[in-house]
């Protein structure tokens, strides 16, 4: 008996160790299945999203306030470091308001509408629409001069903030100044020709005025409300000063032709603020590449649409680079020779 019941407690026992073994064997199993079936999910998660992001078209907005070189150039390089990085997945809807402030308005008001992606503000009228047409889509200004001016930012540190950023086209105004006293020494009187409704030429003139007021040069404004009273006042200001300046003024890079046709005759040489300007009525400036102004905004635009960047933190970038430049046709026209370290502008 006593063998008996040995035996049955042994079979017993080996029953009860088989049960557990088998018990951790399937929790083992069952681990393991969970962890694959974890680790199909995250994978696929994983190409669900480089598939979204591989199909994701960006729509793209871009309200230009008038047709000019300059602005024509820096949408073109904002368009290209886009279409570099996206290919065909970027689609812009561009359109240019003739110059009219209040059309800036009624097309980023149509962008809003669409829910576009992303505005670009190519000058000063066309960011002030923005702005006033959303805080929720992110909004790049190109070719603006100053955003604290253009943006009534008190206090200005470098960051707009919000869901605005962007590029500034501003050469420096000092550096403008020692230009213009190199190669007109001899002059008294310097006018300042400018679009009153312009507030970055506003700027742009009253900071260059107190330069040349120091180099020891009497200024005079020569302010004109939009083209019709440009001719007026160019012949008014050809008639009275030694030289001409000419800030970034849309409207005039837009009537160079009636500026130079009015001081090229009277004897008069225009200074200019950037080479567009200069190529059409004047001898010297001293600029940026409004180009690759664009491209580095484009590069700005492809960091927000990726998620890479928060445009409310991205401070306003200015071109690294300036140059000397001198028109060689209007120079010869007036007699003026150019000293060395400026470089032709290039006719398109």
């Amino acid at each position: 008996m006593k063998k008996l019941l040995a035996l049955l407690l042994t079979v017993a026992m080996v029953g009860t160790l088989t049960a557990c073994g088998g018990s951790k064997t399937q929790e083992t199993e069952a681990t393991a299945e969970s962890t694959e079936e974890t680790k199909e999910t995250e994978t696929a998660e994983a190409e669900n999203v480089a598939e979204t992001a591989e199909d994701t078209t960006y729509t793209i907005g871009i309200c230009q306030l008038v047709q000019h070189e300059a602005l024509d150039a820096a949408t073109q390089g904002f368009k290209d470091a886009l279409t570099e990085e996206f290919g065909d997945k970027v689609i812009f809807d561009e359109q240019n308001a003739q110059g009219d402030s209040n059309t800036c308005s009624t097309i980023v008001n149509g962008f809003v509408s669409n829910n576009v992606d992303l505005i670009l503000a190519n000058a000063t009228p066309a960011l002030q629409a923005a702005a006033a047409g959303t805080n929720e889509i992110p909004i790049l200004g190109t070719s603006v001069t100053e955003y604290g001016v253009a943006l009534e930012i008190d206090g200005f540190s470098g960051t707009v903030g919000g869901n605005i950023s962007g590029t500034s086209d501003l050469a420096p105004l000092d550096g403008q100044a020692d230009m213009l006293q190199e190669l007109f020494p001899d002059a008294k009187t310097v006018g300042l020709l400018y679009c009153s409704a312009e507030a970055n030429s506003q700027y742009q003139v009253d900071t260059i005025k107190a330069f040349l007021e120091e180099k020891g040069y009497s200024c005079e404004y020569y302010a004109f409300s939009d083209s019709n009273d440009l001719s007026a006042v160019v012949t008014e200001a050809a008639n009275t000063v030694d030289v001409i300046y000419v800030p970034t003024d849309n409207t005039a890079a837009s009537n160079t032709e009636i500026i130079n046709n009015i001081c090229q005759p009277a004897g008069v040489p225009v200074v200019a603020g950037e080479e567009g300007i200069c190529a059409g009525c004047g001898v010297a400036t001293l600029s940026i590449s409004y180009y690759d102004l664009g491209v580095a905004t484009g590069k700005m635009a492809v960091k927000i649409l990726k998620g890479e960047s928060d445009i409310s933190t991205m401070p306003i970038e200015y071109a690294p680079n300036f140059t000397k430049k001198y028109n060689a046709a209007n120079c010869e026209a007036l007699g003026i020779k150019i000293p060395e370290g400026y470089e032709a502008i290039v006719a398109e």
